[in-house]
């Protein structure tokens, strides 16, 4: 059984009259990745301030790496790694540069931190660009060089907040690669996310935060199967069909289907998306309905971040 990298509970910060955290409350396993999501003013990155600890909470408690977040702020900092939305690191600088530099800034020896950085560039697939300046990394690097610069005193504990906003699909592809590297080497992440396909990729839990609380928590598999079952989604060749299609279906799955121009869609118990399917199937057959198309989906996370959050246009 894991224990907790990141505790957290009843926090709570105000700005003026308004309650950017109101009473937060957070787990993260060591040695997994939690995805924080919620709309913009939910209280995301404040709380992400407040556990790396760049803001002071107004009430609650905190626990990161097993330090007290208000008792040894500084603790706190020399066991975690930030990476921010935009990078971190000097363009003018190699590769290899920017890595030494972050590790005399943290008080390495020359030959340390030198050391440090080839090991890094190993580990990031950089090395054949260790010596090239940064301005000529794609964006796929720089963000891996941004979480090879967070590493450099091997943080038990990552922060990622939007790590790949404004990347394109590989170079997106090319971060979640390193982070799952980095998830297997024992590190535990804490990630902030604006793509929700992101979190289901990486994340072995998610928080979904709204009004300043988290409002569920759980795998993404779970929180998807709290919102309902699979859905059968059937397209006819014929649009005369319909309705004798939605009475069969409906006889053979006691559920009454909705309808469309020329499709019919179902919802079915979860872990019973098979069985529905071949009964459908077979049942239109018997009365020679057509099927042109069936498709078999399940909930997703956009589906359930809209089910369980407002809209809100403030970030916090």
């Amino acid at each position: 059984m894991h224990t907790a990298a990141i505790e957290a509970e009843g926090l709570r910060k105000r700005y003026g009259d308004t309650h950017a955290l109101a009473g937060l409350d957070l787990a993260v396993p060591a040695g997994t990745v939690c995805g924080l999501l919620g709309p913009n003013g939910a209280g995301k990155t404040t709380a992400v301030r407040i556990l790396t600890t760049l803001l002071r909470p107004d009430g609650g408690r905190a626990r990161v790496a097993g330090h007290d977040l208000l008792r040894h702020p500084d603790r706190v900092r020399a066991a975690i790694g930030l990476v921010g939305q935009h990078a971190a690191v000097d363009e003018v600088l190699t590769g290899r540069q920017n890595l030494t530099l972050f590790g005399r800034l943290h008080h390495l020896p020359r030959r340390a931190a030198r050391a440090r950085a080839d090991e890094l560039l190993d580990r990031f697939g950089l090395t054949d660009a260790a010596t090239r300046p940064v301005s000529g990394y794609s964006g796929g690097m720089r963000r891996r060089l941004d979480l090879a610069a967070s590493l450099v005193l091997a943080p038990p504990v990552l922060f990622l907040d939007e790590p790949t906003t404004g990347l394109d699909p590989r170079a997106r592809s090319e971060v979640w690669d390193a982070v799952r590297a980095l998830v297997a080497a024992g590190t535990t992440v804490l990630l902030t996310t604006q793509y929700l396909d992101e979190a289901d990729q990486l994340a072995d839990t998610v928080a979904v935060v709204d009004a300043g609380r988290v409002v569920a928590a759980g795998s993404p598999e779970r929180l998807k199967d709290d919102i309902g079952g699979d859905r059968l989604d059937l397209l006819l060749h014929h649009a005369a069909d319909l309705d004798r299609a939605a009475a069969v279906v409906a006889a053979t799955t006691a559920a009454t289907p909705s309808v469309d121009a020329t499709a019919l869609r179902i919802s079915v118990p979860v872990g019973d998306r098979v069985n529905a399917l071949a009964a459908v199937l077979h049942a239109l057959r018997h009365e020679a309905v057509d099927v042109a198309d069936v498709a078999v989906r399940r909930p997703t996370l956009d589906e359930v971040f809209l089910r369980l959050t407002d809209t809100r246009t403030v970030t916090v």
